[in-house]
């Protein structure tokens, strides 16, 4: 779940970032398994027909009743439900409704769990049957986005790098990233300093350290990157009505690069190299 950059963080958020230690990341590889294991869980049910409130009520059972954790979305700053869904041209903070998938849908899921006052945060996007070309290429270039991002994380690195190298990737795919909500550090507060953004300059920012752990979430847009907000006051769209695309991944700054918490068991990514080559295809 993203932070807005036009919003303050609320002031119960310190705003220095914290180093964690190995006991407090070892509860964040749990939580980040546990996040990842709600995805996996409802991808089946991803069908033509379901309801996203049906796919709300199946995560926040799962969550609750077998994971025994919290999910961090419900009435967070008053978000009504437990998970968001955002679907076609809807780029973050879909609130989950009564309104049913239909064959060529493309939809995010973004899953918050707490588990011991540690969060995972994560999310991925499903297709309901076949997705079309413009969609499948959009998913594809989203994802790699975000593995580029991943593969600039190492201590001494900064985080203008991070989204340097997102933005650099998904432009020259004829794409465009959204810029105003970002990636943000996470762990007993869901979100925290520093706010991760997923374009600018290499060589600016936050110089990265061992134990900093945070969200990298892009947002990729199929036509411009202007998005508003609707009525409900969480639902963000592209202002054109274009497809919009998100992965995202919660990890760490190791010592010699990072660990992601949250890979899924369908990733073929190692969790701490990604090679060059794989941005070539």
């Amino acid at each position: 779940m993203l932070t807005p950059l036009n919003l303050a963080l609320p002031p119960t958020i310190d705003m220095s970032i914290t180093l964690k230690t190995p006991e407090e990341i070892e509860k964040m590889r749990i939580a980040g398994k546990l996040a990842a294991n709600v995805l996996e869980m409802i991808a089946e049910y991803v069908v033509a027909g379901v309801t996203t409130d049906e796919l709300d009520q199946r995560c926040h059972d799962f969550m609750v009743n077998q994971q025994k954790t919290v999910p961090a979305p419900l009435n967070y700053h008053g978000f009504p439900k437990s998970i968001c869904t955002s679907v076609n041209n809807q780029v973050c903070h879909g609130i989950p409704n009564h309104k049913k998938l239909k064959k060529g849908d493309i939809i995010n899921i973004d899953i918050t769990v707490i588990k011991d006052e540690f969060h995972g945060d994560t999310s991925e996007m499903f297709v309901v049957s076949e997705p079309s070309i413009l969609a499948k290429r959009l998913i594809d270039t989203t994802q790699k986005a975000l593995y580029l991002g991943i593969s600039m994380v190492k201590p001494g690195a900064k985080l203008g790098d991070i989204g340097h190298a997102i933005q650099t990737f998904a432009e020259s795919k004829r794409y465009s990233i959204v810029r105003e909500y970002c990636g943000h550090g996470i762990g007993r507060v869901f979100h925290e300093e520093p706010q991760v953004l997923h374009y600018g300059k290499a060589d600016t920012g936050v110089v990265l350290e061992e134990g900093m752990t945070f969200t990298i979430e892009p947002m990729v847009n199929a036509g411009k990157r202007h998005v508003k907000v609707l009525p409900d006051d969480w639902t963000v769209v592209t202002k054109d009505r274009s497809l919009s695309a998100q992965f995202e991944h919660t990890l760490t700054v190791t010592s010699t690069g990072f660990e992601i918490f949250t890979l899924r068991n369908n990733e073929t990514i190692e969790p701490t190299y990604i090679s060059p080559e794989y941005f070539q295809s």
